[in-house]
């Protein structure tokens, strides 16, 4: 981000996702509020109220955060999850960038209580949580589900992905539990994780289902 063009706007606030331009913005006068990667859900909890705060909007925010939390746990006691756990594979993007749970995106599978797949290959967390994955790691990991992210960025599809050599294999390819993720849900931290929890749900159901 570029500090003067920052600047010209003359923003009362401005909100970052980490602290790389904060002290120049500071000195020339603009408030800043960093609201770093959310870890787990209490989080996205305190930075809501903490925003709410800083905007005069105190009790807005404990309404929103209020409505999340009763929502979320509708959503966590609805899920019946069958007697051997579910493993999962969450696509980045088509060259297999994945997630671990000890990201906030795995945070909120392991929430659900799914097992991820991509934990395997990051043990040892030299990836930062966010391991690119081979084609052969996940034709011998077999997820249950599949959770695609990339239908935006890089043009994937159900069909895309199915067709891939050696995927219609997959128990989630044969089962039809392939599901398209909105990537703007997914990545970020805040109200529509309701709708991030929603989808996960429906998948859980659907493979009980069936």
């Amino acid at each position: 981000p570029n500090v003067e063009a920052i600047a010209a706007f003359e923003p009362d606030l401005v909100i970052l996702s980490d602290s790389g331009i904060q002290q120049e913005l500071e000195l020339i006068g603009v408030e800043v509020y960093v609201a770093a990667a959310a870890v787990v859900l209490e989080d996205v909890f305190d930075q809501m109220l903490e925003i709410g705060e800083i905007t005069c909007q105190r009790v807005g925010a404990l309404a929103a955060v209020a409505d999340m939390r009763e929502k979320i746990a509708e959503l966590l006691n609805g899920i019946n999850l069958p007697e051997n756990p579910l493993t999962y594979y969450h696509e980045l993007d088509d060259t297999l960038y994945s997630v671990t749970s000890g990201t906030f995106v795995g945070h909120i599978y392991s929430l659900a209580g799914l097992v991820n797949i991509a934990d395997l290959a990051d043990k040892d967390g030299s990836s930062w949580g966010y391991p690119q994955l081979t084609q052969e790691f996940v034709l011998e990991a077999d997820p249950d589900i599949i959770f695609f992210a990339d239908a935006e960025c890089c043009g994937q599809s159900v069909e895309t992905i199915t067709s891939r050599p050696g995927w219609s294999e997959l128990k989630a390819v044969r089962n039809g539990n392939v599901i398209e993720m909105d990537n703007d849900v997914s990545s970020r931290w805040g109200p529509r994780l309701v709708d991030f929890l929603a989808t996960v749900n429906a998948a859980i159901s659907s493979v009980k289902a069936g």
